[in-house]
């Protein structure tokens, strides 16, 4: 019977599992917990091929409990009932030990439907997922659990698994492997962290390599061929997505044009050409605003020219636009100013309109007043001092001039004006 080659390779103990050394090294905190026996409620959160289920087979095997597995993309209360019936029975005399692989597809109902069993210790959950659990897995279920975040797994510690790997298919049958320099490294470097993906390469690349007199020659084009895009870890409605919007807007924000092209160069790799545009169009007001107000429309026909052009070609106009974001004066004296007004209104600091702001023409016939309004254009420098704001709201200030050199030269023309 065919095994695949990714389960056969799948570490039987803590010292073979590829990464996690913050957590599974020498004294890391999982490694302990494990080795003491005395497993508590967990969940497993990383992105996949990064060793969730393989290091919660491991805890299977270590425990004197009976282990159940249940995907969650394919389980349902039915399975639930099935396991919580073996409870208190022959076949789990010392309670179950659930492995349930892709929580966050469980409904509310499916996750609460454990919780009495986890509170009474007759099964103990290790959970995984590849979504932040704090959005996905319920207050009450976490309340009970140990979050662990397993990280995307570095090349360097990718290639003893791609060595092994390859080690077990020449074994399995019996040939040599001829690799042209810099084959190995390069699945290792193209797998993204995912060790999964990268034995998966190791069976296609021998499955595809012609044999000569017990040898099987595994080229670097054939490995580029392979690994083909594989390294993007991408999801656009996972964490991946938002992390690397996130990371395109921090990078613009905090003047560094390399790191604001090489995420604008993930989302557009990945086809995610909306995403960017959102972004860049946002931080042109957000983090430029008034320090360079011909940010915004510049962007704007930068996006618009993204849009009509479409991928690969919009490539160039987003580069121009994050380039130019990056490497601008930066304020957020906007955002300062709306986000104290928006308070305002929120917590009911509004009042009445002052007679002189309202809509004179919405008096009507027959029901005209005077309304005292004073025409700012009348007057020198086309500003006269009246009241805008409601009287509870007198006197309030939201905006603040920015310390660049467009908002202080606004400011120092406002306050010769009115006499500050």
């Amino acid at each position: 019977m065919y095994r695949p080659l990714a389960d056969e390779i799948r570490p039987s103990d803590l010292s073979q599992v590829v990464g996690q050394t913050h957590i599974l090294g020498s004294g890391g905190i999982l490694r302990r917990i494990i080795e003491s026996g005395e497993i508590p409620n967990m969940v497993f959160y990383g992105p996949s091929g990064t060793g969730k289920t393989t290091v919660a087979n491991i805890i299977a095997r270590r425990t004197n409990r009976t282990l159940r597995k249940l995907n969650a993309t394919t389980a349902g209360i039915a399975d639930i009932k099935s396991i919580i019936a073996e409870l208190d029975t022959m076949l789990t005399p010392g309670g179950v030990l659930l492995y349930l692989d892709e929580i966050q597809y469980f409904n509310k109902k499916q996750q609460q439907s454990l919780l009495e069993f986890i509170e009474d210790g007759r099964i103990t959950l290790v959970a995984s997922t590849t979504e932040n659990p704090y959005f996905y897995v319920y207050n009450a279920l976490l309340s009970r659990s140990t979050v662990f975040e397993f990280k995307q797994i570095p090349p360097d510690q990718v290639l003893p698994a791609v060595l092994r790997a390859i080690g077990i298919m020449e074994e399995r049958e019996g040939v040599t492997a001829e690799l042209e320099s810099g084959a190995a490294e390069h699945i290792a470097q193209g797998c993204g962290g995912d060790v999964r993906k990268a034995v998966n390469a190791v069976e296609l690349l021998f499955s595809a390599a012609p044999r000569r007199g017990g040898k099987v020659g595994i080229t670097l084009s054939d490995v580029k061929a392979v690994s083909q895009r594989s390294a993007m870890r991408y999801d656009r409605e996972g964490d991946d997505h938002f992390d690397i919007l996130s990371a395109l807007m921090k990078a613009m924000r905090g003047s560094d044009p390399d790191a604001a092209l090489h995420y604008l160069a993930r989302l557009l790799e990945a086809g995610d050409l909306l995403g960017a545009c959102r972004r860049i169009l946002c931080s042109a007001s957000e983090d430029i605003g008034l320090a360079y107000p011909l940010a915004a429309p510049i962007v704007k026909a930068c996006v618009d020219s993204a849009l009509q052009l479409g991928l690969p070609e919009a490539r160039l106009p987003l580069a121009e636009a994050v380039i130019l974001l990056a490497t601008s004066p930066k304020s957020n004296s906007v955002v300062s100013a709306i986000d104290r007004a928006m308070a305002d209104v929120r917590a009911g600091k509004t009042g009445p309109i002052p007679r002189e702001m309202q809509n004179v023409h919405a008096d009507g016939a027959g029901f005209e007043r005077e309304q005292g309004y004073v025409y700012p254009h009348s007057h020198p420098d086309h500003w006269v001092r009246q009241q805008y704001l409601p009287e509870a709201l007198a006197g309030t200030r939201y905006y603040e001039y920015g310390d660049n050199k467009t908002e202080q030269a606004a400011k120092a023309y406002w306050d010769r004006i009115k006499g500050v």
